[in-house]
């Protein structure tokens, strides 16, 4: 009975709309006095083991030659037949031979018997190559993170399924790098859970920052008492291949929390103002906002405006969400000049009518169905003598934003001479134009593209030694 509520549970508590105008509910902070934990068990990938390569590492049948230079080719071609060799191909430009060898011979008696004769230049077993995979996360629910790995997995407890590759390419990215401890992303939201086991700091991990300010009650305390600064903090750079929860877009960048949110998910623009400078002076690299606001025609916030260009002056790049209205792109993501704006996709790289769209969109990323962190002091995580992993899933370009503020992350990471200008092209020149036949180029929809993290990291400068 309790497995059974417990699924119920899970179906229905966590459908939350993840908005950057904030219709998002109202977490209850309250926690039974007698709760016994009880954790999902830990699954490493491969038991925690490297890949063994079998024990078979060339082909048994060929090997690899080179003749000296000064041999013609009937010299070689009779050198090939004396040791009873058939020509599989040569290679150009290189000169090299692949040679099936005698069936009555090993590949080892070949090699060694080509080595004595003085017209070999080289010669090698055809050594097999495996595919260097690169391997998943150990965490528990990455399986659920279609937006970092898409191959078409069963992701959701609704049973669904994405489009194989229908992702950010993110484990190609990790390849390059996993994140910067010295990258710090503020996160101007709700506030954080300094308490979650994804977030927490501890002895050998400091992932949020002690410079965390709250704008809302004018202390130095930011924790979240909504859920959503929580929520896309995790997709940003929660602990990562730690055994549990889920993976950030960059494992090792630190955040700072600043809440410019009250409870209830709304806010004020001169709370957003003072995060925004304070952010800029105090030793942020990125600003992820995934909150906005409508103006009409003739209504304008140059306080805004201005705090957006102090922060780009000090070499921020500032990352907004568009919105969830499917209309008109919100503030700030509209400030084009300032702000990356981010809209949506899916889990089948479509775009879901609530994106919202116009010409200030620069790139989209996943922001659909998407798995992240929850508080731990959620009352729904609480069911009788169980305690729930403090992790759901929701909806909204809120989601978009936070990973592409984690690319960003990972971008400064590897590349850190570059100005925001060029880390916003690289953004927006590397996504994937989902929608070329209908909407060749940059359109309203989702600007250049879904964000591709692994060409994003491509390396552009060289720098060669004098």
């Amino acid at each position: 009975m309790k497995k059974s509520k417990i699924a119920l549970l899970v179906s229905i508590l966590f459908i939350f709309f993840l908005s950057s105008s904030f219709d998002f509910p109202r977490f209850r902070k309250q926690k039974p006095d007698h709760i016994r934990m009880h954790r999902y068990q830990i699954y490493p990938f491969n038991n925690g083991q490297p890949h063994i390569i079998g024990e078979r590492h060339y082909a048994p049948d060929r090997v690899l030659v080179k003749f000296n230079p000064t041999l013609s080719t009937q010299t070689i071609e009779t050198t090939i037949n004396a040791y009873q060799a058939k020509e599989i191909k040569r290679i150009p430009k290189l000169d090299t031979y692949l040679l099936e060898i005698p069936a009555n011979s090993t590949v080892e008696e070949t090699v060694y018997a080509l080595r004595l004769n003085p017209d070999v230049a080289h010669v090698s077993p055809d050594y097999k190559t495996f595919v260097t995979a690169v391997p998943k996360p150990r965490d528990n629910l990455f399986f659920r993170q279609y937006y970092l790995y898409n191959e078409g997995q069963e992701f959701h407890i609704f049973g669904l399924r994405g489009k194989n590759r229908a992702d950010i390419k993110a484990l190609e990215a990790w390849e390059e790098t996993k994140g910067d401890e010295q990258v710090v992303i503020a996160v101007i939201d709700s506030g954080i859970d300094f308490e979650h086991p994804d977030l927490a700091n501890t002895d050998e991990v400091e992932k949020i920052s002690p410079n965390g300010y709250d704008f809302v009650n004018g202390d130095n305390d930011p924790s979240d008492d909504h859920g959503h600064g929580t929520f896309v903090s995790g997709l940003i750079a929660a602990k990562s291949n730690n055994g549990e929860g889920i993976a950030g877009v960059s494992w090792h960048s630190q955040i700072l929390p600043l809440k410019a949110v009250e409870s209830d998910g709304t806010g004020y623009v001169s709370w957003l103002v003072e995060a925004i400078r304070y952010a800029a002076d105090n030793g942020a690299d990125v600003i992820s906002m995934s909150l906005g606001f409508s103006l009409g025609p003739n209504e304008e916030v140059p306080s805004l405006e201005e705090a957006l260009s102090y922060a780009k002056s000090k070499g921020l790049v500032v990352v907004a969400a568009a919105g969830n209205e499917g209309s008109s792109v919100l503030y700030p993501a509209a400030y084009d000049e300032y702000c990356i704006a981010v809209a949506a996709t899916d889990y089948n790289d479509s775009r879901p009518a609530w994106s919202n769209f116009g010409p200030e969109v620069d790139v989209a990323a996943p922001g659909a169905t998407i798995w992240s962190l929850v508080p731990t002091w959620l009352e729904e995580l609480y069911l009788d003598d169980y305690t729930l992993d403090p992790y759901g899933w929701g909806d909204g370009t809120s989601a978009s934003a936070a990973i592409v503020s984690g690319c960003v992350a990972l971008i400064m990471s590897i590349k850190p001479w570059l100005e925001p200008d060029e880390i916003m092209d690289i953004i927006r020149y590397s996504a994937d134009d989902l929608n070329v036949s209908e909407y060749p180029g940059k359109d309203e929809f989702i600007g250049y593209g879904r964000i591709n993290l692994e060409k994003a990291l491509v390396p552009i400068k060289l720098i060669t030694s004098k």
